[in-house]
C-alpha cells in the first residue's frame, strides 16, 4: 500500500500528523485500536490524538483497502470511545513491523472529551507523554570556580529556588554565600513548613536554566539551613528562548478549530517569549499538543491587538490549574513588530526601544566619550547625525533587520547596545556605550549592562535565520576582557566562536593616495574571478567566518540580503573588484555599502583586501584608491578597511588612518552559544555578594 501521506483537509488543518501523546505503557496496559471490520484486528496505540491514531498492528492482521472509510474502536483496558470514523492515511505492507496511521474525521465534541479525557488519564499514569515535548539539556558542572560563580550570581540577585522531597516541594532561597567557608546558608519561604530529611535535592534558577545540586544539611535552625557548597551541579536548559511572566492584563482570544461550538473562548496569558505562549484554561477548551490554531488574537490592557499562529506544544497543571504552551509565529509584518516590542518589554522591563528617545540617544553619545574613541572628534559625526535620527527612527518597525536598546533614567539615557543584521544569517552588535557616573536610581552594580546585553541579543535569537553574532571589540576594554573574550577562547577548538585580530582603518575619499596604478587593470570580479576568490577565502579563513560574513561562494554576491534591504527602502550592496595584470586577477578587494546612520563608525561602508597571487599586496594601494572612487559615487566621505593581514608596507602609501595602541579584534560566536553566553554575562556582571551572614 506504499508510503504516500494523505489527510483530511479539515483535520490536517487543525492538528499536525504527528500531534498528541506518545504511549509509552506495557502491551497489556496500553490503549488498543481495534478495526471493526472480518476478522476484527487489534492493535497497540503507539500515538494517539482526537485527529490521529497511530498503531502496531498484530503480526499477519490484514489491513483494509485505503480508499474506505472504517469504523475504528479505542479501548483502555475496558474503556471504550467509538465507533469512530477513520482514513488510513500512512501504511507499508513490505514490512511486518510497520505502524498505520488513521486520520480520524467527523470527531464530534463528545467524542472528542472522551479521547482527551482518556489520555490524560493515562498521562497522569506516566502511560503518556506529549509527542512534541523537547527533552532538557542537562550538562554536569564539576569547574569549583564555575560552581562558585553560579552561586553567587543565584544569591546576588536573589533568584528563587525549590526544594524537593518525597511528595512535596518548599520554595526557598540562598540568602547567603560564604565564599571563606564554602557554605551555603538558605531561607525556607513557606510559612509554618518544615526542613525535613537531608540529604537535600534543591533547584535554583538562572538566566535561562535551572541548577540541581544535592546537599546535606550542617546546621538547621528554624526557618533557615547551613550547607556545604556542592562539588557538582547539574544545568537545565529548559527552553531556546527564555520565557517570564505575562505583562498584566494581557490575554488571548481564538476559536477552536475543530469543534466551533465551543464558540469564541477568551483566556488569560501566564507567560510569554518571542515564540511562545502560554495561557490558562481548563480541560473544558478541548486543546491537545499539536492542536494548530490559525488565529490567535493577543490583546493587552492598552487594547492594541496582535494576531498570532499557534500550535499547542505542552498540556499540564500549573498551581492546581490546566495550562497550555503554545509555539507561536506573528501574522503580518505588523504583528511581528508589535510582538517584539511587547515581549522585549516584559522579558526586560528596565529596558526600550531607542524610537522614542532619539534625541537623548544622540547626547547619550556626546557625554559618554563615544564619539572620542579610535581618536575621532565630534565634528567627525555631525554629517551622520540627520541620517543616524532618520533610520534609528525606522528601526523600530523592522525587528527582523535592527534592535536598538536603551536603558532610561531620570538623567535621560543611561546607556545603549544595538544590533543589525547585516548578513543573511548574522546579527552584528555594536554601538555600546554608558553615560558616567552613577544614577541617582539605585540599581546593582552590572544590572545596566547585563540587561543591555540580553535585551540586545535576545532579540537575534528570536530571527529563525539566525546563525552567528559578530562584534568588532576592543581587546583593553575591562567589560571584553572580563566576558566576551575568556567566553570565545573557551569555544574556539568546537568551531563556535573566533577571535580574529583586525586593525580598523579609515579610508577617506578625498584623499586618494596619488600613487601610479602599477599597471595593474581594475574592474569588477569576472564569474571565474569571484569563484577563485570565495576559494582563496575557504582556503585561508576559518569556517566560522566565511559562513558569519557571507563570503562562500553561493553569497559572496549577498543577493538575498542586498534584496531584504533595498525591499524595506534601505541602501545594502556588495562589489568586487579584481587588479589584473596582463589579464591575470592578483588580488581583489570586497567592498560593502550600509545605509547611512546605521554605525556611526560606519562598520557597514566597509572593505577587505584579499591576495589571489603572492604578488597581490603590490596592488593593494590602487585597488584602495579605486574603492575611494566607488564610495565617493554612492555618497560616501570615508569607509572602514577592515585590515586582517600584519603587512604594514601599503598602509602609509594608502594613506590610511586608525588609532595608535587601539587592539581591535573580530569576535564570533554561534548561535547555539547564545543560552551560554548569557548565562555567563549573567554571572560576570552581578555585583558583591551580602556583606554579613543573615541572622535568625
Amino acid at each position: 500500500m506504499g508510503g504516500d501521506l494523505e489527510t483530511s483537509v479539515g483535520a490536517a488543518l487543525a492538528a499536525g500528523t504527528y500531534s498528541g501523546y506518545s504511549l509509552h505503557a506495557r502491551p497489556e496496559q496500553g490503549i488498543n485500536l481495534i478495526l471493526a471490520q472480518p476478522g476484527i484486528s487489534c492493535s497497540r496505540v503507539t500515538r494517539l490524538s482526537p485527529t490521529v491514531v497511530w498503531a502496531l498492528p498484530e503480526p499477519g492482521a490484514e489491513l483494509p483497502a485505503r480508499e474506505r472509510t472504517l469504523p475504528v474502536l479505542l479501548d483502555d483496558n475496558g474503556r471504550t470511545v467509538g465507533p469512530l470514523k477513520g482514513e488510513i492515511l500512512w501504511s507499508d505492507t513490505r514490512r511486518y513491523d510497520a505502524p498505520i496511521g488513521i486520520q480520524l474525521v467527523e470527531v464530534t465534541l463528545e467524542q472528542g472529551r472522551q479521547i482527551l479525557s482518556m489520555l490524560d488519564a493515562a498521562a497522569r499514569e506516566g502511560r503518556a507523554l506529549p509527542a512534541v515535548s523537547p527533552q532538557p539539556i542537562e550538562e554536569a558542572i564539576v569547574d569549583p570556580e564555575r560552581v562558585r560563580s553560579i552561586l553567587k550570581s543565584v544569591c546576588v540577585m536573589k533568584h528563587e529556588g525549590l526544594l524537593r522531597q518525597l511528595g512535596r516541594t518548599l520554595r526557598v532561597s540562598l540568602e547567603y554565600f560564604d565564599v571563606a567557608t564554602s557554605q551555603l546558608h538558605w531561607r525556607l519561604e513557606e510559612p509554618e513548613a518544615h526542613w525535613g530529611t537531608a540529604p537535600y535535592d534543591i533547584e535554583v534558577v538562572g538566566y535561562n536554566s535551572a541548577f540541581r545540586l544535592r546537599v546535606p544539611a550542617l546546621e538547621t535552625r528554624g526557618g533557615r539551613m547551613v550547607t556545604p557548597s556542592p562539588r557538582r551541579l547539574w544545568k537545565v536548559r529548559h527552553r531556546w528562548h527564555r520565557r517570564v511572566p505575562a505583562p498584566a492584563g494581557l490575554r488571548a482570544r481564538f476559536q477552536h478549530p475543530l469543534w466551533g461550538e465551543l464558540g469564541s473562548l477568551e483566556r488569560e496569558a501566564v507567560d510569554v517569549s518571542f515564540n511562545g505562549l502560554c495561557l490558562r484554561g481548563s480541560a473544558e477548551d478541548m486543546v491537545f499538543p499539536g492542536l494548530l490554531l490559525q488565529q490567535l488574537e493577543v490583546r493587552g490592557e492598552d487594547g492594541e491587538s496582535i494576531l498570532l499562529r499557534g500550535e499547542v506544544r505542552f498540556v499540564g497543571d500549573k498551581d492546581g490549574q490546566r495550562v497550555f504552551g503554545l509555539q507561536v509565529t506573528p501574522c503580518t509584518p505588523l504583528d511581528e513588530t508589535r510582538w517584539v516590542r511587547l515581549v522585549s518589554l516584559a522579558l526586560c522591563p528596565s529596558t526600550r526601544g531607542g524610537e522614542g528617545l532619539l534625541q537623548p540617544l544622540w547626547e547619550l553619545f556626546v557625554d559618554s566619550g563615544y564619539f572620542n574613541l579610535a581618536g575621532r572628534k565630534m565634528e567627525q559625526f555631525e554629517e551622520l547625525r540627520a541620517s543616524f535620527l532618520d533610520t534609528s527612527s525606522r528601526a523600530s518597525q523592522l525587528p527582523r533587520l535592527f534592535c536598538q536598546t536603551v536603558w532610561p533614567s531620570e538623567r535621560g539615557v543611561e546607556a545603549t547596545l544595538s544590533s543589525v543584521r547585516p548578513y543573511r544569517h548574522t546579527w552584528l552588535v555594536h554601538q555600546l556605550a554608558k553615560r558616567p557616573g552613577k544614577s541617582a536610581a539605585d540599581v546593582p552594580p552590572g544590572q545596566i549592562l547585563r540587561d543591555l546585553h540580553v535585551r540586545t541579543l535576545e532579540h537575534a535569537q528570536s530571527d529563525p535565520d539566525f546563525r552567528w553574532l559578530v562584534a568588532y571589540v576592543e581587546t583593553t576594554v575591562p567589560l571584553f576582557e572580563r566576558v566576551h573574550l575568556p567566553f570565545a577562547r573557551e569555544h574556539w577548538r568546537s568551531g563556535d566562536a573566533l577571535l580574529m585580530p583586525v586593525r580598523l582603518m579609515e579610508a577617506r575619499c578625498d584623499e586618494p593616495s596619488g600613487q601610479p596604478s602599477g599597471g595593474f587593470e581594475m574592474g569588477p570580479a569576472r564569474f571565474a574571478e569571484k569563484a577563485l576568490l570565495a576559494e582563496e577565502i575557504s582556503r585561508t579563513r576559518p569556517a566560522p567566518y566565511v559562513d558569519a560574513l557571507d563570503l562562500s561562494r553561493d553569497r559572496l554576491d549577498l543577493r538575498d540580503t542586498t534584496a531584504t534591504w533595498r525591499a524595506a527602502g534601505l541602501e545594502r550592496e556588495r562589489q568586487v573588484l579584481v587588479a589584473r595584470r596582463d589579464g591575470v586577477p592578483v588580488a581583489a578587494i570586497v567592498l560593502e555599502l550600509g545605509q547611512p546612520g546605521t554605525n556611526l563608525f560606519r562598520l557597514l561602508d566597509a572593505a577587505r583586501l584579499f591576495p589571489l597571487s603572492p604578488e597581490g599586496p603590490e596592488a593593494y594601494v590602487a585597488l584602495l584608491d579605486e574603492a575611494r572612487a566607488w564610495y565617493a559615487r554612492r555618497g560616501r566621505t570615508s569607509f572602514v578597511l577592515v585590515r586582517e593581514d600584519e603587512d604594514d608596507s601599503y598602509a602609509a602609501a594608502a594613506r590610511l588612518h586608525d588609532e595608535p595602541g587601539a587592539k581591535p579584534c573580530l569576535w564570533l560566536l554561534s548561535a547555539r552559544m547564545l543560552p551560554e553566553f548569557l548565562e555567563y554575562v549573567s554571572e560576570a556582571t552581578v555585583g558583591r555578594l551580602p556583606p554579613e551572614k543573615p541572622t535568625a
